[in-house]
């Protein structure tokens, strides 16, 4: 059995290092553009350069999202930052945009394509639609289960990354649209890396009220043989807006089981406190949504850096 590649979230110099020095085996990166975590500290291209060299100097991949969709007007741009990355070594590009993605392919052949899970891919048919678009590797939709993933897994020569811990979203990963409408939150698209979080604010409906439509943390360090026995390819870490300490804790905590090794009290401990909305759910990897939603009243929710 081949161990999945443990994927670490960097959004800047700091949390890169914490990650490498955490046994990560690859990092993605956002650059000043096109990222859709665009209030993450992201990369220039003087920083780039250098997060590529430092990762590859300790035998870690780096890869690219440039994940938002663009205008026409943009994609000019968008190539500038590709032909620099790949320049300097990036390993991959995660990409949402079909049109980035066609040009890249054009213009860089050799270049690795993994597919945004803002693609939003949930079915065999659309990870081998995207396989035969030139696509090595598609980032799994949130919202499938453990039986999902490992027919799709079964059937398909693509590779599978798999989200496995970090935030859940009330909708699907980057489809909903709820930041680009409300209130002071307009024009802030998840689809442009602006998501404004709306789902994370109190609400009311009728007696009840809280916050109502946050998903807790997702977290499925308990699961990570059965993804490891179906064939998954790459484990992700959510988090590129979160500090050095998150990234340290929660990528040595999954490099511990994908050693072989007992994870301590201690150690699971300060993976499970270092940051979460109301606690940890494993809901739809399970089939289970139970419990998936905050108690507003039992957890009252704090925001973070991440939420910012």
């Amino acid at each position: 059995m081949t161990k999945p590649e443990l994927l670490a979230p960097s959004g800047n110099m700091k949390t890169l290092i914490a990650a490498v020095q955490a046994g990560a085996d690859a990092v993605y990166l956002g650059a000043g553009k096109f990222s859709a975590r665009a209030f993450a500290g992201n990369f220039d291209d003087a920083e780039l350069a250098d997060a590529v060299k430092f990762a590859a100097s300790n035998n870690v991949k780096t890869y690219l999202a440039i994940n938002t969709l663009m205008t026409d007007r943009e994609l000019k741009d968008a190539m500038l930052v590709v032909e620099h990355a790949y320049q300097n070594g990036v390993a991959a590009f995660i990409v949402q945009d079909l049109g980035l993605a066609v040009l890249i392919k054009n213009k860089f052949p050799d270049a690795v394509l993994h597919a945004s899970t803002q693609m939003t891919a949930q079915t065999l048919e659309d990870v081998n639609t995207l396989g035969s678009m030139g696509f090595k590797r598609v980032v799994m939709a949130r919202e499938l289960s453990w039986e999902q993933i490992k027919h799709i897994a079964a059937n398909t020569s693509v590779e599978l990354e798999i989200f496995v811990h970090g935030a859940l979203c009330s909708s699907y990963s980057g489809q909903c649209l709820i930041s680009s409408f409300i209130g002071g939150a307009a024009g802030r698209s998840a689809n442009r890396g602006k998501c404004a979080q709306p789902c994370r604010l109190p609400y009311k409906s009728g007696k009840r009220s809280g916050v109502l439509l946050s998903l807790k943390d997702l977290c499925l360090i308990d699961y990570v043989d059965d993804l490891a026995d179906i064939g998954v390819t790459s484990l992700k870490i959510e988090g590129r807006m979160k500090g050095e300490d998150y990234v340290r804790a929660v990528v040595g905590a999954y490099r511990t089981i994908l050693d072989d090794k007992p994870l301590t009290e201690k150690q699971k401990g300060k993976m499970l406190n270092i940051f979460n909305r109301g606690g940890y759910t494993d809901g739809y990897f399970t089939g289970s949504r139970a419990g998936m939603y905050m108690d507003a009243l039992k957890n009252p929710y704090k925001q973070s850096e991440g939420d910012k």
